[in-house]
């Protein structure tokens, strides 16, 4: 398995995340082990890891990805407005007029225009001068640098974020502020900007053997692995929204 060490809610070292839950399901399943390689999700992780045949999964992975070939997916998830439940602003579409009073968090990745979709479609709207950029990736030397956008919504530093569902659910509910989290609408920017996308697990493309194993665990095993996503308060759409700050967490 490759995979990334800090990175929760997806992975990390300690085996907390619900990739490592997932792939330690899998393992069990499958009456293997589970062995990582561990390596730093940015440009290139593909090509270093499972391209370079330094494991056979990796957990997580668009559907659409051509870099693996990927398996049926075992969820999908959407990208959400994050606000504070309290006194919050109650946003749920990218159209509302009151985002234009209001400091937006979104994340990024670069300066090359290679940004995630709030980005794109905030500012076709003319909201660029209301964005605040939280990287991506963060500063690795910190606990799961992701959550930084999600964090900034509970302390004041922006009024809204727009973050990826599974990240922001996980966060929220471990916020001492309570947060709301609303699947962003629409879902489809016109012409074609989707806001929630199908995940799989990817494997090299000549591993049939392997791939047709996950395919059968992913059809076999739906509904224990909706139970872990809930677990980990993975927001998909469809299904019930699990609450941001429920009281418990694992």
């Amino acid at each position: 398995m490759c995979a990334d060490p800090n990175n929760l809610p997806f992975s990390n070292q300690r085996g907390q995340g619900f990739e490592n839950r997932l792939a330690d399901m899998l393992a069990k399943d499958l009456h293997a082990t589970v062995k990582y390689t561990w390596w730093a999700q940015r440009r290139g992780f593909f090509r270093n890891t499972l391209n370079a045949s330094l494991c056979d999964v990796v957990m997580g992975v668009p559907t659409s990805l051509e870099m693996a070939w990927t398996t049926r997916p075992y969820y999908r998830s959407t990208y959400v407005f994050v606000t504070k439940r309290d006194g919050g602003p109650a946003i749920g579409s990218l159209d509302d007029p009151a985002l234009r009073k209001l400091r937006i968090g979104v994340q990024v990745l670069g300066d090359d225009g290679a940004n995630p979709p709030p980005v794109h479609a905030l500012v076709r709207r003319g909201l660029a001068r209301n964005l605040h950029g939280y990287s991506v990736y963060g500063d690795y030397r910190s606990d799961s640098p992701p959550a930084a956008i999600v964090r900034g919504v509970a302390r004041g530093e922006v009024d809204v974020a727009l973050a990826w569902g599974p990240m922001a659910g996980y966060f929220a509910r471990r916020s001492p502020v309570p947060l709301r989290l609303v699947p962003v609408t629409p879902q489809i920017d016109p012409p074609f900007m989707p806001f929630s996308f199908d995940i799989s697990m990817g494997t090299r493309r000549h591993d049939t053997v392997l791939h047709q194993e996950l395919d059968d665990f992913i059809r076999r095993r739906g509904p224990d692995i909706a139970r872990l996503l809930d677990e980990y308060g993975v927001p998909r759409p469809g299904a019930a929204t699990p609450a941001a700050n429920p009281g418990t967490a694992p």
